[in-house]
């Protein structure tokens, strides 16, 4: 019986639940892709890369329900990519990012 027990506890899943996150493009003429990141419970990440010929600015802003929104800013050169990280006070339930480029 104990063997049954622990087998089927090994069957169970290790992995945690992911918080989701919404993203809000207005690229305006920026070729920029981008791609959410989940770090950990109360940290969030947005990879963009620049497949532009021309640099780009990059705005985001990050909500997390009551938390103020935390902005975070980039310039990308053309072919570049960076990330734009982002931790809370408390657990992520769900993100959402405001994603605002233009061009340079």
């Amino acid at each position: 019986m104990k063997k049954l027990c622990c087998a089927l506890l090994a069957c169970l899943p290790l992995t945690v639940m992911a918080y989701p996150i919404e993203v809000e493009k207005q690229l305006n003429g920026a070729e920029v892709s981008a791609t959410t990141q989940e770090i950990d419970h109360n940290m969030g990440a947005v990879q963009l890369y620049n497949y532009g010929r021309s640099d780009a600015k990059c705005t985001a802003v990050f909500r997390n329900g009551p938390e103020a929104p935390r902005t975070r800013k980039v310039v990308l050169p053309a072919g570049d990519s960076n990330n734009l990280a982002v931790k809370f006070s408390r657990s992520i339930i769900k993100l959402r990012v405001k994603l605002t480029c233009e061009l340079s």
